[in-house]
């Protein structure tokens, strides 16, 4: 190894452990326990304190160990314990099973500003920045891994079916109890939320991006959830007839197609029919059914929208119906 290498390998070290010193204090292990004592242990992750008042943001699929949202908050409880040994309780603040984050709050604290490590932007990250995770894999607390951003605009589908846009993609490694712990950037900022791994590949693994986390946090200190619109149709994505795209002149050459309609849904109450092709909400394309789920924000909710349907086989013909979507609850 020849003097420059010896020089870019301390750098490169130097780099990593300061990052470590600055922010591992705010690292967190996140236990899950049931009602019924300290030694019913059902799960944990990995989280980080955000706010020096003790808010920790973590992976939802952490803090509810596989149970539905009606069950989740009374029949669990949350520990959590930082790096200088310290345990608290913690209380459930919300959770947002579509994008796999979560809020908890550490009980009990004497007064005085806590480690917290900032919630740094991934927009502008590039392929090949250091990536650095600090987390509890297989429960080895506060274990560090290093690698590099290796690719960025990935998706990644949810357990309720969702897809969470703009995953970033490490090769830091991670391990099961990562989860909901932080990647950070060379200069100690969170660039994401470590949240998943593919089984049997080796350094594929995948964090959901800052700014996500930066959309989702406020919705659940405020409401405890994510608000988003519902229109009450099932529908898949499909292909339109090349005809159909020049005619009406449409952005995209697929849509959603309506398989069913909730009776008495807000589709419903406007005369979305079965069969009818979604191409756009608001003079937004809806190429998609993921692309309808990412346009029925909380911006949409409970007001006036303009959807805009193509109908009919033969003779298909536009169509635009104001619909009001509902809020969904879960």
């Amino acid at each position: 190894m020849g003097a420059n290498d010896a020089f870019l390998q301390d750098a490169y070290s130097r780099t990593v452990s300061e990052v470590v010193e600055r922010v591992g204090p705010s690292v967190a292990a996140v236990r899950l326990h049931g009602a019924g004592g300290s030694d019913d242990r059902l799960g944990g992750g990995s989280g980080f304190l955000f706010t020096p008042d003790g808010y920790v943001l973590t992976n939802s699929h952490v803090v509810r160990a596989g149970k539905p949202p009606a069950a989740a908050r009374p029949e669990l409880r949350h520990q959590v314990s930082l790096a200088d040994g310290r345990e608290f309780d913690a209380r459930w603040v919300g959770d947002d099973p579509d994008t796999d984050l979560a809020v908890l709050s550490i009980d009990g604290l004497s007064r005085g500003a806590l480690a917290h490590a900032p919630l740094g932007r991934s927009a502008g990250l590039k392929r090949g920045q250091i990536a650095i995770a600090i987390g509890n894999p297989l429960g080895f607390e506060h274990t560090v891994t290093a690698g590099i951003v290796s690719a960025l605009g990935r998706s990644m589908r949810t357990s309720t079916g969702r897809l969470i846009p703009d995953v970033i993609q490490t090769d830091a490694a991670l391990n099961p109890g990562n989860s909901g712990g932080p990647l950070l950037a060379s200069n100690g900022e969170v660039i994401g939320i470590n949240t998943a791994i593919i089984r049997g590949a080796q350094a594929i693994c995948f964090a959901v991006a800052a700014d996500i986390a930066h959309w989702v946090i406020p919705q659940l200190l405020q409401h405890g959830r994510v608000r988003r619109g519902y229109l009450g149709v099932a529908g898949q994505t499909q292909e339109l007839h090349r005809r159909v795209v020049l005619t009406y002149e449409l952005p995209n050459a697929t849509g959603v197609r309506v398989m069913s309609v909730e009776p008495d849904s807000p589709a419903a109450r406007v005369g979305v029919h079965e069969g009818d092709l979604i191409v756009g909400l608001d003079g937004v394309a809806i190429p998609s059914v993921d692309a309808l789920h990412q346009a029925l924000d909380s911006s949409r909710v409970n007001r006036d929208c303009v959807l805009k349907l193509i109908r009919g086989v033969r003779q298909p013909v536009p169509l635009y119906l104001t619909v009001r979507p509902l809020e969904v609850l879960r």
